[in-house]
């Protein structure tokens, strides 16, 4: 006897997936630039305008892409 696959609790499942990794990802990637901008800005404090401005703008793609994931996932448990 095999078991039967629930249609429902694999939906379940990869909407849960896309949620972990689409938000892991992301906060992962904001920690590294936050960092390295960090360490860029103690090592050249004069610098810290011109760093900060990219920074942000690495920070909002890399939220960006949490954004996708969150559509994702609910395409997949919706649809």
């Amino acid at each position: 006897m095999s078991p039967e696959i629930n249609p429902e609790a694999i939906k379940v499942l990869a909407t849960a997936a896309v949620i972990v990794l689409g938000t892991a990802t992301p906060s992962v990637a904001i920690m590294m630039i936050g960092s390295n901008a960090l360490k860029a800005i103690g090592r050249n404090p004069e610098a810290a305008s011109k760093i900060q401005t990219p920074m942000i703008l690495a920070i909002a793609f890399a939220e960006a892409i949490a954004i996708y994931a969150l559509v994702v996932a609910l395409i997949i448990k919706f649809v």
